[in-house]
Parts: structure tokens; sequence; C-alpha cells
């Protein structure tokens, strides 16, 4: 509540203070007048009995306002320049001022500590403010979860993470819904279903399987008749009308659900936007042109999202909410199983396309005609292919429960697949 003195006259104050001398009125209610607790009521009072002539509740400063340093108001308005130039840039996708993260630059880049108001203070009186509109409260689906594992929120988002590059990447994020912890984060030039599986295989082989992936409707992820049957036609070595993505989660024994809008998936993009926000405004201060760099960059803003940063929701550091449920046994992730007949983690994360055998014991891809040991004339192979490096993969023939064949092929002679 407002301060007594800018709110009541000394008059007015004067007036009720002597009515409770006089026993005219209770202090309950003088209190809850002038929006006071008891002790500062009782100091009134004693101020007033000691000369209520000179009484005033006009506020005094004894001493100066309190000053920053110049050199930590310079670095205020250099850091607060810097964004105003990225939020003019149309290209870069920042809209507003963020001052929490100055604050922490202040501390990390040039050792120097300075409060919050005190930077949103220097911002407005220097017009670095953009105050912000407010969002129509949108009726959609909310996803709530009980336990970890419960489910997984997967996204990508393709942005010019690092203005100097002058080429957009994609972020590739996981987070679990319960505790908030991002189980991965990778920045790519391509998107790519294969680049999708490894996030697949980096989380469950790391955590277990989760109960349920929560995704939206890109093609990687879904194939929805209409949109996505021209681009069947002409990847049909790819996969029938289950993407590669989803055909790992049945693997796995892992459901999938699709958000029903993009502002169903507005649980998992705040998360996102934290971390996207202040990986480029580092990108920008460190002049990032090279993606590994960007990667590093990631990888800091990453730990102190999931082991420093208290989340506005659960009220919870990510990483400590998580270690919780483990350890209480509140999660739904399952231990990863090799299932028979597969032997390897290669035959589940993995792309695989669907091939004929032909007389000579061979399958063909496109021009390129592979020879299979161990193969049937006839009978149908399925191709599972692991990438081992940007060049070559391992492509490991299975038929009818049986492991036939494991070759390293180039992975420029598998075209049709894909990556």
């Amino acid at each position: 509540m407002a301060q007594v003195h800018k709110r009541f006259t000394d008059d007015q104050v004067k007036n009720l203070l002597q009515r409770y001398v006089q026993k005219e009125i209770e202090r309950k209610y003088i209190q809850e007048i002038l929006g006071i607790k008891k002790r500062r009521f009782f100091a009134l009072l004693k101020q007033y009995r000691t000369n209520p002539k000179k009484f005033s509740i006009e506020y005094v400063r004894n001493s100066k306002t309190r000053s920053i340093d110049t050199s930590i108001e310079k670095n205020i308005i250099k850091e607060l320049k810097i964004d105003k130039k990225a939020i003019q840039n149309k290209d870069i996708p920042l809209k507003y001022y963020n001052y929490s993260y100055i604050k922490d630059r202040l501390e990390t880049k040039y050792k120097q500590k300075v409060s919050l108001p005190t930077i949103i203070d220097r911002a407005k009186n220097n017009d670095f403010y953009v105050p912000k509109k407010r969002k129509k409260k949108i009726h959609d689906r909310e996803v709530l979860t009980n336990y970890a594992g419960e489910l997984i929120q997967h996204d990508a988002s393709h942005h010019l993470w690092a203005p100097d590059a002058k080429e957009k990447w994609y972020l590739i994020t996981s987070i679990d819904d319960f505790s908030r912890l991002i189980l991965y984060a990778v920045l790519l030039k391509r998107e790519t279903s294969w680049a999708h599986i490894l996030a697949l295989e980096t989380v469950i082989l790391r955590y277990g399987c989760p109960f349920k992936y929560y995704v939206d409707s890109h093609s990687i992820f879904r194939f929805v008749r209409g949109r996505d049957e021209l681009w069947l036609k002409h990847h049909k070595l790819t996969d029938e009308s289950t993407p590669q993505w989803k055909q790992v989660l049945f693997d796995c024994n892992v459901k999938v659900t699709y958000a029903l809008s993009p502002q169903a998936k507005g649980k998992v993009e705040r998360p996102y936007g934290w971390l996207q926000d202040r990986l480029i405004r580092t990108c920008i201060r460190e002049n990032v042109t090279d993606i590994k760099d960007a990667q590093i960059i990631l990888n800091q803003e990453l730990r102190r999202y999931n082991h420093r940063q208290v989340h506005s929701t659960t009220q919870e550091i990510p990483s400590i909410r998580f270690q919780n449920a483990l350890k209480t046994n509140n999660s739904l992730f399952r231990e990863f199983k090799i299932l028979p007949p597969y032997q390897s983690t290669k035959d589940i994360f993995c792309l695989r396309i669907d091939r004929t055998i032909d007389a000579y014991r061979k399958i063909s891809i496109n021009n390129l005609q592979l020879k299979i040991n161990n193969a049937i004339p006839r009978e149908k192979v399925t191709l599972r292919i692991y990438p081992l490096n940007k060049s070559l993969s391992e492509v490991r023939f299975w038929s009818n429960g049986k492991l036939l064949d494991v070759q390293n092929l180039k992975n420029k002679d598998l075209q049709g697949v894909h990556f």
C-alpha cells in the first residue's frame, strides 16, 4: 500500500490520533484507514503525543539518493543499445528487452552487481522500453502431468540464432513436462528424420522409455492424408504412411500424441522461449558465426536453466524436481531393453526401408545393386540403416526375424532415404 504521507494530510492523521486518545475510535479502525501495521501506528502516536503542534507525516530524506558507479551506468546503456539494435532487426526473433538477462550479463561479463529495478529505471529513462501487449486468453487443451516421464514435449524451431552467421539454424529440443527439465537441446543446419531419431536415442538411452511424446503435426512426426500424399509419392523409399520417427517410438512401446493447435503447445514454448531468448542475445554479443560456438553457448544456458533457474510455474529448479520424482518413484520412465529378435540399438534407432530380394539374392536402391548374404529369393527384407557419420552408414538386413547381413554403405549411394 502507498505511503501515508502520499495519501493523507497532517491534519487528517492528527484528527484520527486525537480521536484515539479521546477514546472515540479504536486503534484497528485507524490502522485500516491509514493502511499501516501496529508498530507504525504506535510510532505515529508517540510522535503526536510528544509534540502535537509540530506533528507531521511528511517524509524527509536524511541522506542523498543512492547512486550507481558510472562504469555500471555505462555498461547498462551499452547492453541496452545492443538489445535495441536486435529488436529493430526484423530478421531476429526478439521483440522485447530482457532486463534480467542484462543483470546476469553485468555479473558474469563485467563482475558488476546491480538491481533489476535500477536497470529498468535506466531503460525507461533512456528510451529502451517496449510495453508488452496483453495477450488474449486462449482456451485450448492444457496438458497436465503427475509423473516424470509421463509426457515428453518435443519440438524444433527455425530461427536466426546467431545474426552474424547470416543463416538460420534448427534447434531441436525435448522437455519433461512434469519437471520442466530440458532433456535434449541441439542446434543443426538441417532438420531431418534422422536428427529427430537421434534425439529419441539420446533421451531414451539416458533416461529410459517415457510414457508418451507430445509433438506438432510436422510431416516428420505425422502423416496427414491429403497434405503428405504428394510427398509420399516422391519419397517411397523413406517410409510408408507411418513416418520413420514414429516407427522408432513403436519399437520402444512409447505412445505419441499431437498438439491440436500452435497455442496448445504454449507450455512447452515458454521454457524454449526463455532458452532461445538468451541464446540469441549471447550469440549477438559474442559475434558468433559458427554453429559449434553457438552450441557451446546453448549448453551453458541449458545448465543455467536446468540446474539454477527456479521455474515460474513449479517454483522448483527443474533438475531437483526431476531427481526428487525419480527418488520417490514418481516416474513413468521405464528401462529401455532391446526386445528379440533385435540385437543392437542400431536395429531400433534407425531409418528403415523395405525391399524384395530378387532371384540373384540382390536388392536395388535406385541404381545401386546390393547382394545380401544368406538371402532367400522373393522374400521381403527390411534395411535398418544407422548413419555412422556424414558419409557412411551401417545397414542391417532383417528378414523373418533374422539378421541376414551387415554392410557399411556410402550415404550418397542410399539416395531416397530421408536422412
